[in-house]
């Protein structure tokens, strides 16, 4: 069977994240969502996302497909009830369609005409950018149990300070010396080829993916994941990396989300808490106006290769978009727009040249490649972004 997978109505409350990947590209727990899918369904899955990503997502049509909704989170019997369907049925949870079967010849899906299947089990949806801190403990704990069934962890080395230790998985490659991992209140994943440097203290639920660090004296509060190539140091607390993101030095990380290729320089801190405790609103794409989050802890979101320089300052529930460069005294606004040039006192339209020149030599010290796909997908979200900018 070809499963595809689709980016459903939730797409635009999570920009800026979904302004260079599809849905099914957020990491979330220790794997992407296409990357749960595809373990649980053991098949490659495409997607249909925006027409400029879909040089980089393509999507494989056959002659029978399932089509899946990429904000639901799958489970064994979710994945199963994907795999059972036939012609003319559909997965749904109340208004929700989850998944449904669709043939290459037809042009409109009528679910009038489909058997319909309800979903009342357990699943994890995301719906809004603060959903993937929030949901990041369960989601760890799924992958973890995905990830580590009838396997057996690396043996954990003697002078490190362990609680729990049949809740810890080690990967082949992963180095760690006089760290302390307490797993009681949530698994510990260390992937493939990280390392935990000395003095680091972790407390679960955490995952550190393939090619992942934690800088000396690192204090890791659950549930945060750390994802591939990144850095991480400071303090940390509920917050997710996505991929090749460094926050390498101290300060305070709390309640976040990085995408990928974004640098905070040294002593950078993000305000996750209201002096008043007052609910968090944070900047909504979707109705350009800031939301209610219904939280009263929300620290930042920054979208793809954004950086920000030393003694940075975020405000609570701060949304910064793709490929700002932020500097300088004071508080920057809580919302900064793409392609963003400056500080509190002000912002210049950072242009693309400069910005291309940036994220080629950044990659290409991971030995990842700037490719024109990239610059495409880029040069398009200038071009989206311009109303938000202040020239």
């Amino acid at each position: 069977m070809n499963y595809i997978l689709f980016d459903g109505p939730s797409r635009n409350n999570l920009l800026p994240l979904t302004y260079t990947r599809p849905v099914a590209d957020i990491r979330i727990g220790i794997l992407t969502i296409r990357e749960k899918w595809e373990t649980y369904l053991d098949s490659t899955t495409t997607t249909v996302t925006e027409d400029y990503l879909s040089d980089k997502f393509p999507m494989v049509e056959m002659d029978e497909n399932i089509m899946i909704n990429a904000s639901y989170l799958p489970n064994l019997e979710l994945a199963e009830m994907v795999k059972d369907l036939k012609e003319n049925q559909a997965i749904f949870r109340g208004e929700d369609v989850i998944a449904f079967f669709t043939k290459e010849s037809q042009e409109n899906v009528d679910f009038e005409t489909y058997e319909a299947f309800e979903y009342n089990g357990d699943s994890i949806k995301i719906e809004n950018t603060w959903d993937i801190f929030s949901k990041n403990g369960e989601a760890i704990q799924e992958d973890f149990n995905l990830l580590t069934e009838n396997r057996k962890s690396q043996p954990i080395p003697p002078s490190n300070n362990v609680i729990d230790p049949e809740n810890i998985f080690l990967e082949e490659g992963a180095k760690l010396e006089f760290a302390t991992l307490n797993a009681s209140s949530g698994p510990i994943y260390i992937g493939k080829n990280t390392e935990i440097m000395e003095g680091s203290i972790i407390r679960g639920p955490f995952a550190l993916c393939e090619g992942g660090v934690v800088k000396i004296g690192a204090k890791i509060y659950g549930p945060t994941t750390v994802g591939p190539f990144s850095k991480i140091g400071g303090e940390v607390n509920n917050s997710v990396l996505f991929g090749y993101s460094n926050k390498g030095h101290d300060g305070f990380l709390g309640n976040s989300v990085l995408g990928e290729w974004c640098n905070l320089g040294a002593d950078t801190n993000t305000s996750n808490l209201k002096n008043n405790y007052a609910e968090v609103r944070l900047w909504n794409y979707q109705s350009e106006s800031f939301a209610k989050t219904g939280l009263q802890f929300c620290g930042l979101i920054m979208g793809d290769h954004s950086k920000c320089g030393i003694n940075t300052m975020f405000n609570t529930g701060t949304v910064v978009g793709v490929s700002a460069n932020i500097f300088g005294s004071g508080f920057p606004r809580n919302f900064v727009p793409s392609f963003s040039w400056g500080g509190s006192s002000g912002f210049t339209t950072y242009l693309t040249k400069k910005a291309f020149e940036v994220a080629e030599k950044v990659m290409a010290r991971r030995q990842v490649e700037f490719s024109e796909q990239d610059k495409v997908i880029l040069e398009h979200v200038f071009e989206e972004t311009k109303k938000y900018r202040r020239e």
